[in-house]
């Protein structure tokens, strides 16, 4: 179909820019354009995730944090040779 269009300079200038470059049509470029374009409208744009954070409290009297981690880190360690050893 032709048909006879007003567009805008600096959206002309991208399209011719982008068939120089694809080294296609202006023509073909353009209806890719409105393709993709009427493709997406119907389409909303995906809600944005958001995050609230919880306070997990503090820590607790009495608990002593870096020995948590020093058990933590032998809990670790014994599991590694164990599986260590099965595999011989």
């Amino acid at each position: 179909m032709r048909t006879t269009l007003t567009i805008d300079d600096d959206v002309a200038a991208a399209l011719k820019e982008k068939a120089h470059r694809a080294g296609t049509p202006f023509r073909q470029v353009v209806n890719d354009a409105l393709r993709a374009g009427l493709s997406q409208a119907g389409r909303r744009p995906p809600k944005r995730y958001r995050l609230k954070p919880t306070s997990l409290g503090g820590v607790h009297p009495g608990i002593d944090l870096d020995r948590a981690l020093r058990l933590a880190d032998a809990l670790e360690d014994a599991e590694i040779a164990r599986k260590l050893e099965l595999q011989k």
